[in-house]
């Protein structure tokens, strides 16, 4: 009997430890910062090992720039921005990647001023302005939409382009009026460059018209057909990690620290509090759970992208590029 129990245990293992080899790349969309730290605590609490995964976790250059990384099957997963994963397919229609997670119900697009060189809460302070846009960012992405939104004459506006590594030490300077950014990135380095507080000015695109979504977690199409219960494992684990940073964005902050240490901790908290407030856990998302989509709001979406980034008039539809199929059931995803 003993030696049955014992073969059984044996094959048990066996089983868990072939599982255990499924190995997954994944590329975040930037540095590891205080708003990746859900990745880092899915693997630092056991979360992507009690799925039978090994995941490896790489920064990135971009919201935007992760999307061909998936694509090519050089990393499996990723984070990116599902705006310029839609204006993606749209161009190309066999494009090897889908989302399967959302992250930012509420995106983090913001241009962001400083009143001291004339910018306010309204849109209209732009004009006349010189604004610092990195090509790859996410936000200056949807800057023909905002503009449109809000009325803006941009005849009268200069766009500057600048490297992610100098947008905020530009607007420091005085060199630009505004730069385009992630509102918890750039707000939280512009006040490390040693700009006040009460001088910083977001102007969030969310709330002047773009209602849209922001990040999400993306797949390789291959790698979800030959290992769909591996992308299931990773997004429930995931979502693990992401109710973990909601409910005590302090605890969460060690477990990025721990890969970048040079990050001041308070800002950091600071960074992932506005993340979890403006963009994560959103009322939408407390009201409906965590990282699905609402396939009208998605479909809505598209309609802003035929201005910013030119899609075309017969957009992919919804549920090509959102495969609510790999999430758990809602009520494992609901906020507390």
């Amino acid at each position: 009997m003993r030696r049955i129990l014992g073969m059984a245990a044996a094959i048990a293992m066996s089983a868990t430890s072939a599982f255990a080899a499924t190995d997954i790349k994944f590329t975040l969309d930037w540095k590891f910062e205080g708003p990746s730290a859900p990745f880092f605590i899915a693997m630092d609490k056991g979360y992507f090992e009690a799925e039978g995964l090994n995941v490896t976790i790489d920064s990135g250059a971009g919201s935007r720039e992760s999307i061909p990384r998936v694509a090519t099957g050089t990393y499996q997963m990723g984070f990116g921005d599902v705006n310029a994963l839609i204006k993606l397919i749209d161009e190309q229609p066999d494009l090897k990647v889908k989302a399967v997670m959302m992250a930012y119900e509420r995106p983090p697009f913001a241009v962001i001023g400083r009143k001291s060189l004339g910018i306010t809460g309204d849109p209209k302070s732009l004009e006349g302005k010189t604004l610092g846009a990195p090509p790859p960012d996410a936000a200056f992405g949807q800057w023909p939409a905002f503009a449109a939104e809000a009325g803006l004459d941009t005849s009268t506006i200069k766009i500057e382009n600048v490297g992610f590594p100098v947008r905020e030490p530009m607007l420091a300077q005085g060199q630009v009026d505004a730069i385009f950014g992630f509102s918890f990135s750039s707000v939280l380095n512009l006040k490390a460059q040693g700009v006040a507080e009460d001088d910083i000015v977001p102007i969030m695109m969310a709330e002047n018209g773009l209602d849209m979504y922001g990040n999400v977690v993306m797949v390789n199409s291959d790698f979800a057909a030959e290992n769909p219960e591996a992308v299931k494992g990773f997004v429930k684990a995931l979502i693990k990690g992401y109710l973990d940073a909601i409910a005590d964005p302090a605890a969460a902050i060690p477990h990025v620290m721990e890969r970048n240490e040079v990050l001041d901790k308070d800002i950091e908290i600071e960074r992932l509090t506005m993340a979890v407030n403006d963009s994560i856990a959103t009322p939408a998302v407390k009201a409906n759970g965590f990282g699905g989509v609402d396939m009208d709001k998605l479909a809505k979406t598209m309609e802003f992208l035929k201005v910013s980034m030119g899609v075309s008039d017969t957009p992919p539809a919804p549920d090509k590029v959102f495969d609510a199929s790999f999430l758990p059931p809602v009520e494992e995803r609901m906020v507390k």
